[in-house]
């Protein structure tokens, strides 16, 4: 095996560039799963919690949860902590995903606004990551076109 190749893709040229050509449109579609869902939650509830989308060794894609836990002393929920546990989750059953996603919203002080932070990984080293700035405004959420973001491995990082 060729030190920093993962063992998933193949040495054979051809076959590197078929792997990588799957790897990215994964990626794309975990990507844009995750992306689609938090903006249709925002236009539907005003708002959305950090979560996690995979991509099953199977092709199904699932979206993956978690109840808020207790509210702090101001009766705010901890998304923060939500995000790291949807990240323990999605390691933990990352032997049968290809690709996974995940999703939150943060605060883009360059922007000036807030926006949705998602970031997808594959099993054979691949990274994506996107953010969607938005303005609310009384019609409802504006958003800004998609800009690439940085990304560490965190889900098959060991």
């Amino acid at each position: 095996m060729t030190e920093g190749i993962s063992p998933d893709v193949p040495q054979d040229p051809e076959a590197q560039e078929d792997t990588q050509e799957t790897i990215s449109r994964e990626l794309r579609e975990v990507l844009g799963a995750a992306l689609g869902t938090a903006q249709e939650h925002m236009e539907q509830n005003g708002g959305f919690l950090p979560f996690g989308v995979t991509l099953a060794d199977d092709g199904e894609l699932r979206l993956v949860m978690i109840s808020p836990g207790e509210l702090d002393d101001e009766g705010n929920i901890d998304a923060g902590t939500m995000l790291t546990d949807v990240i323990g989750l999605l390691r933990q059953g990352r032997e049968g995903y290809r690709a996974v996603a995940f999703a939150s919203d943060v605060t883009l002080p360059e922007h000036g606004t807030d926006g949705i932070h998602a970031a997808a990984e594959h099993r054979s080293g691949g990274l994506m990551a996107a953010v969607v700035p938005y303005d609310v405004t009384a019609e409802g959420f504006n958003f800004r076109p998609l800009e690439a973001d940085g990304h560490e491995a965190t889900v098959w990082a060991d």
